[in-house]
């Protein structure tokens, strides 16, 4: 199906390109996400009338991110949970728990922002952690996971 994208999305294209991607994607993801619409002459023409308001929306969305992520990056966030004598957690460190963390902190990150290359925290000590505010837009933040004894 060919589309037309109006946000940049990661490994396919940026605002304004023509791409063709599987029905599926397309149907289920893209468009009712409001990143796509499908590319008939009707929507192509509809997207250049729209076209400088689209890219001044992106790139005050853009601009937004990038001044968030001055303000968290670096960020050290502390959390508390039971753990063994050996430093293993009972439980995990998850995407969860950090974005209600920063949350708390003044930041309004979602979960599905929180990239964590290993997969959730099961042991105490510093661990570095993700935050992807934007699809430009990456931010490096510590989280450190202190052991509480039961």
């Amino acid at each position: 199906m060919q589309i037309i994208l109006l946000d940049k999305v990661v490994n396919l294209g940026t605002l304004g390109e023509v791409v063709k991607v599987k029905d599926g994607y397309a149907r289920n993801f893209l468009i009712p996400s409001g990143r796509a619409r499908r590319a008939t002459t009707a929507n192509k023409a509809e997207f250049e009338a729209k076209r400088v308001e689209l890219e001044k929306t992106a790139a005050a969305k853009l601009a937004e991110s990038q001044a968030q992520g001055a303000k968290l990056g670096g960020t050290t966030i502390k959390l508390t949970q039971k753990a063994g004598v050996d430093g293993r957690l009972f439980g995990s460190v998850t995407n969860h728990d950090i974005s209600v963390e920063l949350t708390k902190q003044g930041f309004a990150v979602a979960k599905s922002q929180i990239r964590m290359p290993v997969g959730p925290l099961k042991t105490t000590g510093d661990h570095s952690v993700s935050v992807a505010l934007h699809t430009d837009v990456l931010v490096d933040i510590t989280v450190t996971v202190y052991g509480e004894t039961a």
